[in-house]
């Protein structure tokens, strides 16, 4: 992003065209000129007392560090302001309580999308993370993919490998990166991940940070958006600094036989576009089943047919290990995909299996 000034105002390059900057890049261009990041202000109406103490002893177990809150100064998550300490933005996005965080910056949050198809037209799942920081949600979302997409089984030798439809170390990788350099200024929008049949997007709030295009960007040029979150999270060993991101997901998704995915700027947006694995796209079940029964099914069932449906010994027990649901819980969700047809039990009572029922 790099602007030009005409008559008319400032313009900023983005892609092949130019566009006239906005209050939120005028805003982020003039913190740029004074050496400061939007999550680096202080908060002066709140106190340290906003910031949720388990979150904040959940960091410093993590992380090794002894809890003070003269580190959370040096991190910047704290600031002495009007003589007194008071939390920054970065410092209420990580580790604000949950009323505070949801009232000063109820978009610095993560919501996911499962469609039919490939536009945005159906929903077959979702869901909104907004119960938890940005720095709680990652497993969360794995979670979500997991169950929302499909698995190729290769056999070598006697041994069988399970290959997930998209690389998870390069989707863990984009996911990071979109948490440490969102731009938590703009309102109105939030870190997305959309599934749909043809493909996997990450998508963030904010263009490449100021004077930085995507070329700098894949030559390796490191620019933090937000310092204090960007601190906090190479505390944790979730970030690193050498501008390697770009080239480590390029290199596991080479090694796992993955298309390279593609970076796109999307007016006040960045957005990261996964194809998925040339083997799971050969699977002649596709999506059969979840289009048919996703509004019969609850998360817990659907998760149940996907394994059958990848070939897994799956019974009432997994359900429980999957979703902390008591047994009574798990028998129940298997007995009505039963009384629905969709899955019937084969062989002895004590050997025996699930699978799909043949549909008419």
């Amino acid at each position: 992003m790099s602007p030009r000034f005409s008559e008319q105002g400032i313009y900023v390059r983005l892609g092949s065209t130019n566009r006239r900057a906005g209050p939120e890049i005028l805003a982020e261009m003039q913190r740029s000129i004074a050496g400061l990041s939007f999550d680096q202000l202080p908060y002066p109406d709140l106190s340290s007392e906003d910031l949720d103490p388990a979150r904040v002893q959940r960091f410093f177990k993590q992380s090794g560090r002894e809890d003070n809150a003269k580190h959370l100064e040096s991190l910047g998550v704290l600031i002495a302001h009007a003589g007194r300490l008071v939390p920054s933005h970065g410092g209420l996005i990580l580790f604000g309580r949950d009323a505070v965080r949801r009232r000063v910056f109820p978009d610095a949050a993560v919501s996911c999308a499962r469609f039919r198809g490939t536009d945005k037209v159906d929903f077959l799942d979702r869901v909104a993370l907004d119960d938890e920081t940005v720095l709680e949600v990652i497993e969360d979302v794995f979670k979500f993919i997991r169950r929302n997409t499909r698995l190729a089984a290769r056999i070598t030798g006697v041994r069988r490998e399970d290959i997930p439809e998209y690389p998870e170390i390069a989707l863990r990788e984009v996911l990071v990166n979109a948490i440490a350099h969102a731009d938590y200024s703009l309102t109105g929008m939030r870190i997305r991940v959309a599934i749909y049949a043809d493909r996997l997007e990450v998508e963030n709030p904010g263009m490449l940070p100021f004077g930085m295009t995507l070329d700098d960007f894949k030559a390796g040029v490191s620019r933090i958006r937000n310092r204090v979150i960007a601190r906090v999270m190479r505390e944790l060993g979730l970030l690193e600094e050498w501008g390697t991101g770009y080239r480590r997901v390029l290199e596991d998704c080479r090694a796992g036989g993955y298309p390279p995915p593609e970076w796109q700027e999307l007016g006040p947006a960045l957005r990261v576009v996964f194809r998925p694995h040339p083997l799971t796209l050969a699977s002649t079940e596709d999506d059969t089943i979840n289009d048919t029964v996703n509004d019969t099914v609850n998360d817990r069932q659907r998760w149940f047919l996907a394994q059958l449906r990848q070939g897994n010994r799956v019974t009432w027990r997994e359900i429980v290990q999957q979703y902390q649901v008591s047994e009574s819980t798990a028998k129940r969700d298997i007995a009505d995909l039963q009384a629905k047809q969709l899955v019937e039990f084969v062989g002895a009572p004590k050997t025996g299996r699930y699978r799909l029922r043949e549909q008419p």
